[in-house]
């Protein structure tokens, strides 16, 4: 029999082995071992053998019941270097768990009339007493490398471990981590009742994780319909095609983050899902929060067809898209009219036409950043304020066209302004922080830094009027420590960041 258990580790087994205890290492830099009191498989019986195979039962729970999912993590730490002989125990730890894994089970074993110091003064463990409901809440904080130990303590918690309300949302992170693999196994063991489908999993993130390719996405395309929620930052081998049949597989994804995949450059449907779609309902994809930051291929007939295909979107981030120019915000503009959150920050090609386009959003938009992109002046600028009186958050850091006037534009038009971000616009001085402080009475975080025409004027009239005042960044400028003091009078709330060694 022991022989016969044996063969069905395969490959397969070790390999589900090595990555789930990659998941569950932590911060571990040793191969893990199995418990000291986990029996082999040797011993078990036909119903525990199936559960030392990558893949045990799972039953689904109700939609009526719930539990708040885990945050999860790994560091990714590989442990190629074991042994045949420690894989097999290791896949007998990770993967399931033993009839005698368990304290009762250890002094069940214990011959009769023999006593052990051990287990006749300590009995079981306090946690153990727990009813499983509330262990099940205490598994839900965990993060998920922890999760993937705790199923390694005894047959009581593998089963509590792997409960799907626990695992709604997958989260893992590492370098080294094979990110692949891991994702083909955990969603493996997640589809085991309902096959080949994970109706549980709404939520992945692997951000970071830079082994993570094609392969892993095409995983999630196909075992996860219920995605709602996929970030993959800095996950650079990630292409095209894959998000293609992420989008197009998965039409709940409401969620995507493929900021630092340089060689994504738009967003559509596979040309098979587009031609299953009704001609009413068009190519739409029901994504509203998208951020292509430091997507550097992205260029205007990629954001094109990304407007086209997301009519839906409310929060775009386009930070640090070099090829981006004003063109490219004439179509988001068109498809996109509900856009709330845009940031074009870096995008060093965009000027005052694509603020005119972006003016369109009208009273949605409330949060702009065009920080550093030179070619942005007062005029666009006064197209935002216009068309935009809701605006809540302006950006523009480094637009060393912008003045007094357009700051004076901003402030009557946009009453409601909350923060504001004019560091490093030399021309700002203390005649539009004094428009500011007229109209604007309601401003909690101004940065100022680096403003070299600003002095305690301004500030001072800001400080009368904007009591609500939080963040004041005044570095590298010339005010006096007195006006400094005049604000911290006036504003008792206010952090105020200075490089002014006078002031304390």
């Amino acid at each position: 029999m022991g022989a016969n258990n044996g063969k069905q580790y395969g490959s397969e087994g070790k390999q589900s082995s090595s990555t789930l205890s990659d998941i569950s290492s932590g911060t571990d830099h040793t191969p893990t071992r199995a418990p000291k009191n986990a029996t082999t498989s040797e011993g078990l019986d036909s119903s525990t053998r199936t559960l030392s195979t990558p893949s045990p039962g799972l039953i689904l729970p109700s939609k009526s019941s719930s539990l708040s999912s885990p945050a999860l993590s790994s560091n990714g730490h590989d442990t190629h270097s074991s042994s045949s002989s420690s894989a097999r125990a290791e896949t007998s730890a990770v993967v399931h768990a033993t009839p005698g894994a368990g304290p009762h089970a250890r002094s069940a074993r214990q011959p009769k009339g023999h006593h052990s110091s051990s287990s006749s003064s300590s009995g079981p463990s306090p946690i153990d007493l727990l009813p499983d409901h509330a262990l099940l809440q205490v598994f839900a904080h965990l993060p998920t490398n922890q999760l993937c130990r705790c199923a390694r303590v005894s047959r009581r918690w593998y089963n509590l471990a792997w409960d799907p309300r626990l695992w709604s949302s997958i989260r893992l992170s590492g370098e080294l981590l094979h990110a692949d693999r891991a994702i083909r196994i955990l969603t493996h063991r997640l589809c085991q009742d309902t096959p080949s489908v994970c109706l549980t999993l709404e939520t992945v993130v692997v951000s970071g994780c830079k082994r993570l390719t094609d392969r892993g996405l095409y995983v999630l395309a196909r075992c996860c319909p219920e995605l709602r929620r996929l970030e993959v930052a800095g996950c650079y081998n990630v292409s095209n095609e894959a998000v293609f049949e992420v989008v197009s597989r998965c039409p709940n994804l409401e969620h995507l983050n493929l900021a630092g995949c340089s060689k994504v450059t738009c967003i559509s449907l596979t040309e098979e899902a587009s031609l299953q779609l009704a001609p009413v309902h068009g190519q739409q994809i029901s994504i509203s929060f998208l951020d292509m930051s430091d997507c550097l291929s992205l260029e205007d007939e990629g954001l094109r067809i990304i407007a086209s295909h997301c009519p839906r979107l409310t929060h775009l981030y386009l930070r640090r898209c070099p090829r981006l120019t004003d063109e490219s915000l004439r179509h988001l503009a068109l498809h996109c009219p509900s856009v709330r959150e845009l940031s074009l920050s870096d995008c060093r090609l965009l000027g005052d036409f694509g603020l005119r386009e972006v003016a369109r959003l009208e009273g949605r938009l409330r949060y702009l950043s065009v920080a550093h992109c030179p070619r942005i002046t007062d005029v666009g600028v006064r197209y935002v304020a216009r068309y935009c009186p809701r605006l809540r958050y302006l950006n523009a850091r480094g637009c060393e066209g912008l003045t007094d006037h357009g700051l004076g534009h901003l402030a009557r038009s946009c009453p409601k302004l909350k923060s504001l971000d004019v560091g490093k616009c030399p021309l700002v001085s203390d005649g539009g922080l004094e428009q500011l402080a007229l109209y604007c009475q309601g401003l909690r975080r101004l940065s100022l830094r680096a403003c070299e025409s600003v002095s305690g004027r301004g500030l001072r009239a800001l400080a009368a009027n904007c009591c609500e005042l939080q963040l004041l960044n005044v570095q590298d400028c010339e005010v006096s420590p007195e006006a400094l003091r005049f604000v911290r009078r006036h504003c008792r709330r206010c952090v105020i960041e200075h490089t002014n060694p006078a002031f304390y």
